[in-house]
């Protein structure tokens, strides 16, 4: 069954580009050219979307921030003209897992977008002889990709979730940036370690009262401390 693709963008001679190349790939594309069009489909339905910024409406911004905000944990990649290093931080921080600057190249794109898509395979290939992962509080179902804290679900987007993981299955050891970067962004370039920080931050917030147990470890990067639970 081919992977489907959602594409929100208002300019409609990319998007037929975009569609007509990402279907000779293999892929099932359904183009819509607002975000309000968007939000009246079933986002379950589809494996990725590619979302463009800068739109007359709801911005891609505003989109992917309620979409994360409502537990829609499909991964989004950003499509903009707007490449300074704020708006690529921006996009990250509502919930993006890849930011593409315009003008792009048919290729970059469909080798990110199957990039982000074999780590998403790759996650769910966990060994189920291990499914859970619990530190204290926190229980991490590594097989149906759920975090419990204190018998609550907590909702995460897949990179916040790989992030956990990578974190929580080495309590104590210390990860620089760039080691996290190489784990979690291996096949995405142009990734900056801002980013790390940003994901992170995000990640403590949901962690509620918890989030306290990532620390960072300034000139050394972060950790998971289990003392801080």
């Amino acid at each position: 069954m081919p992977q489907r693709i959602l594409l929100v963008d208002d300019d409609r001679n990319i998007s037929e580009i975009l569609e007509f190349n990402l279907r000779n790939e293999g892929f099932e594309v359904n183009a819509v050219y607002s975000a309000e069009e968007a939000l009246k489909l079933q986002i379950t339905e589809y494996h990725i979307i590619l979302l463009d910024v800068m739109m007359g409406g709801m911005s891609g911004y505003k989109l992917a921030e309620k979409l994360r905000n409502d537990n829609y944990s499909v991964p989004i990649i950003f499509l903009t003209a707007r490449d300074t290093e704020n708006d690529m931080l921006t996009g990250f921080s509502v919930g993006g897992d890849d930011y593409i600057p315009k003008p792009f190249s048919i290729k970059e794109v469909i080798a990110r977008v199957k990039a982000v898509l074999r780590r998403s395979r790759v996650e769910s290939g966990t060994d189920p002889k291990s499914d859970k992962l619990k530190i204290g509080p926190i229980t991490i179902d590594l097989e149906v990709k759920e975090v419990m804290i204190d018998h609550e679900r907590i909702s995460l987007t897949k990179t916040e979730f790989e992030l956990l993981v990578l974190l929580a299955s080495k309590p104590d050891s210390v990860f620089s940036r760039e080691r996290i970067l190489r784990n979690i962004w291996n096949e995405t370039p142009y990734i900056s370690e801002r980013t790390v920080d940003v994901h992170l931050a995000r990640l403590r917030k949901k962690l509620g009262i918890y989030g306290a147990a990532i620390s960072n470890r300034p000139g050394y990067g972060y950790r998971f401390n289990t003392e801080a639970l």
